[in-house]
């Protein structure tokens, strides 16, 4: 994942483009009212855009060499933005055994792990979801049936010492609270990105 540029290959960015196209239309419930082409037209242009707008086409590459499926989920009029996803059916392979925040990793004594949740979402130039952005996506099909995933946690929890992470059991989706020095194989985070 070390690219210092944070800029793709032109052969990244048609393979990136590949796979996108390739879920999006399997996926169209998603993105009802949005066209692929106007997506394509998007990501094309970052690719050629100065690096501070194609840094976004390598977040979305880490995204999905991380196992997040990124997928678009909607269209902000009033940013003229495409909002993408992380769209796997469980939390993302490369993202879990994670603590939350670079001060919960800071706190463990011994056993730490690799990263936490947010310090890894920012190296990736992305956004953990909210509580909220977690509950939409639910809408659009039923993810972390075996996961869970860290979402934003208000700071009132956060200064208290705990974070939150949602979930799907019994076709309902529930949001809890941890220490957020914990992690666990079976806990990662999904994160999103404007492009």
């Amino acid at each position: 994942m070390s690219n210092p540029q944070k800029k793709l290959s032109p052969n990244e960015t048609e393979e990136l483009i590949g796979i996108l196209k390739s879920r999006f239309e399997k996926h169209m419930n998603r993105h009802e009212g949005i066209a692929w082409d106007k997506v394509q037209a998007r990501l094309e242009a970052l690719s050629s855009a100065p690096a501070a707008r194609s840094g976004k086409l390598w977040s979305l590459h880490q995204m999905e060499a991380t196992g997040g499926e990124p997928d678009v989920v909607g269209y902000d009029k009033s940013k003229d933005a495409f909002l993408f996803v992380d769209c796997s059916a469980e939390s993302p392979k490369g993202r879990r055994s994670l603590c939350y925040d670079r001060d919960a990793l800071n706190a463990r004594k011994e056993y730490k792990p690799r990263d936490s949740a947010v310090d890894m979402a920012v190296s990736m130039g992305i956004t953990l979801l909210t509580e909220d952005d977690y509950r939409q996506l639910q809408r659009l099909g039923e993810f972390d049936l075996k996961t869970s995933s860290w979402v934003l946690t208000p700071a009132p929890v956060r200064t208290r010492g705990g974070a939150v992470f949602c979930d799907r059991r019994y076709d309902q989706v529930f949001l809890y609270h941890n220490g957020a020095d914990s992690y666990y194989a079976a806990r990662g985070f999904r994160g999103k990105i404007d492009l």
